[in-house]
């Protein structure tokens, strides 16, 4: 239920039988279900599950009578604030970043970013040909990369903090106006 619930499904309960009914019609059938383990098995399900849940007609249409979905209905908006906010700032992040970037000598811009292109195996081989290029070890030019990356982020934390100098963060207590509100 939990699953279901913090993906702000209205009938988490109703998709977490749904989920175990279907286990359980899998043992009846099969005996045993190998090569998993059975809380592994029922996430899987529960992700199946959830994706009919949410390509069904109208699966969105909340009733405000009805009491036990309002919970679930404030968890969605809630979720959804949260997300706009995280993507909020990791744009402004972003943003800095390259600011940051960009004041690097070029040479440090091209290390840093080869350093950090591709994903496993690429990224390793990427490493290794950058090390050669340089004529150093993998374990120097680690090391060059982490004084450049310290670097950029020392460059980031400074911009913020003089960020929150020029526009504190201000949070207002509900009933609230404002900063000023009592003096009117």
């Amino acid at each position: 239920m939990r699953y279901f619930d913090r993906r702000g499904c209205a009938a988490s309960d109703e998709l977490a039988d749904e989920t175990l009914n279907r286990a359980a019609r899998k043992l009846a059938e099969v005996g045993t279900i190998e090569n998993v383990a059975p809380p592994q098995y029922c996430y899987v399900l529960a992700k199946f599950v959830f994706l009919e849940y949410i390509r069904r007609p109208g699966h969105k249409d909340a009733s405000f009578d009805d009491a036990g979905r309002l919970p679930a209905l404030h968890a969605n908006v809630t979720v959804a604030v949260e997300i706009e906010r995280d993507a909020a700032e990791l744009e402004r992040n972003l943003g800095q970043l390259g600011r940051c970037l960009k004041r690097l000598p070029a040479a440090d811009q091209e290390l840093i970013i080869q350093y950090y292109e591709g994903d496993k195996r690429a990224k390793i081989e990427k490493r290794s040909r950058l090390a050669a290029e340089f004529g150093v070890t993998l374990n120097a030019l680690s090391i060059r990369a982490c004084r450049i990356r310290n670097k950029l982020e020392e460059c980031v934390r400074k911009s913020d903090e003089a960020r929150e100098v020029l526009i504190p963060k201000t949070s207002y207590k509900s009933g609230s106006q404002g900063p000023n509100a009592s003096e009117r």
